[in-house]
């Protein structure tokens, strides 16, 4: 079968997408892959047939960070958030009919397009246009529910989420009407969420029940007003090896376990301020710590021999090693740290980290707090607090209730097949 693949964002939101698409190509089919420019090199680690389209993801993650900073922060600063709202769509607008173009290109003869959150309305409507199966890739609970916002009551909690997503739909309306002209498709009278779910859409779940607590049962009794078609599968990591990974474990295995931590692709403000926080808090509790780069350069940031850096390094390996994790919250980090049985400390940039933040807060196998307002104090306390016992009992306990990647690999993969080969029977 032919599926072809399309998601933009950071590494993180591509990664889960690729962990299924090299998935299906090891199991014969004709995979291609639209991703940024900037990440089609990672791309066809997993997917030979990656192709670049849109903006490079680099180009927003600064603004990405000062909106949501914004957004948790001071709210009231209308023109502020604005501004970085505008950077961060103004790139993606401008390239939505290019990127629109190459999927149109690719999907021509497939059996199922596969898209992920940040690309799922352009791409609904391209399949569409081409009368083929639609499938999306969620790697948090995206649609509307009560258990991303649990101190709310749970028709409030829904009714945010759903009006979140529903002004979302609104600010891009202009640009999806004028793409759905060019496909020849009528105007849209509902949001992009609303037609893919009502449409019988695959909606893979690309994380375990057990991170969300009573969410299926909500979903499911759902069924009964609409469809739902939302397998859970599990976390979609690729699992990859890297340069450093054979230094960073010697480095492990020649001290005591180090706390990790790491704040995903988006980069720092103030990356020795960060790592001197991280150096005084570590000398306070007697810890070592190992500092994953990723999108910040901590080059010319000073730090004592208890603190390693190390640009990138392949977690599952990593984090089963360390005492706890100490990150931003990201989809997949979260749950690989999980995996992993350690406790963390979730220092959140987004309202996705925020709801990652809340659910391992939920689960009592970690804390959570905004990034900005992280002194060296709060950083200290919170790693006590995380590394008592309990907590750490709690976090081994979760682990045997994660899934481990090759079975959420296998899983997602079942899961395209089948709906794919339904779709040709349509």
């Amino acid at each position: 079968m032919k599926f072809v693949l399309a998601t933009w964002g950071s590494r993180g939101d591509i990664e889960p997408t690729a962990a299924v698409g090299r998935e299906l190509v090891r199991r014969g089919h004709d995979v291609s892959m639209a991703v940024p420019p900037d990440l089609v090199d990672f791309g066809k680690t997993a997917v030979p047939a990656t192709v670049g389209f849109g903006p490079n993801s680099r180009s927003i993650l600064d603004a990405h960070r000062d909106y949501w900073t914004c957004f948790f922060s001071s709210p009231w600063k209308i023109r502020e958030m604005a501004k970085a709202r505008a950077e961060i769509s103004g790139p993606l607008f401008q390239g939505w009919r290019d990127m629109s173009a190459t999927l149109m290109t690719l999907a021509a003869g497939a059996d199922l397009i596969f898209s992920g959150i940040n690309f799922e309305d352009a791409a609904s409507n391209v399949a569409e246009h081409h009368g083929i199966p639609m499938a999306t890739l969620h790697y948090f609970p995206l649609r509307p529910n009560a258990r991303v916002l649990p101190a709310l009551p749970a028709s409030l909690g829904r009714g945010i989420v759903r009006a979140f997503w529903w002004m979302s739909w609104r600010g891009t309306k202009k640009v999806e009407d004028a793409q759905r002209r060019e496909l020849g498709l009528p105007k849209a009278t509902r949001s992009a969420p609303t037609r893919i779910t009502e449409g019988g859409s695959l909606e893979i779940q690309a994380y375990d029940e057990a991170c969300f607590p009573g969410l299926a049962a909500e979903w499911a009794a759902s069924n009964g007003r609409g469809h739902v078609n939302r397998p859970f599968v599990g976390t979609l990591t690729l699992g990859l090896a890297t340069a450093d990974d054979d230094e960073v474990m010697s480095w492990i295995r020649a001290g005591s376990p180090p706390i990790f931590f790491g704040f995903g692709s988006i980069p720092v403000e103030s990356p020795a301020e960060t790592i001197a926080m991280i150096d005084a808090a570590c000398a306070r509790l007697g810890e070592r710590a190992l500092v994953g780069a990723a999108g910040t350069d901590f080059s010319d940031a000073p730090h004592s021999e208890r603190v390693k850096v190390v640009g990138l390094m392949n977690y599952p390996t990593v984090f089963p090693a360390c005492r706890a994790v100490v990150h931003h919250g990201g989809s997949s980090t979260t749950p690989i740290a999980m995996r992993a049985g350690v406790p963390q400390l979730i220092l959140f940039w987004d309202m996705v980290h925020a709801i990652y933040g809340t659910a391992v807060k939920r689960l009592k196998v970690g804390t959570a707090r905004r990034f900005w307002t992280v002194t060296e104090q709060t950083l200290v306390a919170d790693l006590r607090a995380i590394l008592a016992p309990d907590y750490v009992a709690r976090a081994r306990e979760l682990a045997t209730r994660i899934t481990e990647p090759e079975k959420s690999a296998a899983a997602a993969a079942d899961q395209l097949e089948d709906f794919a080969r339904r779709g040709r029977h349509r």
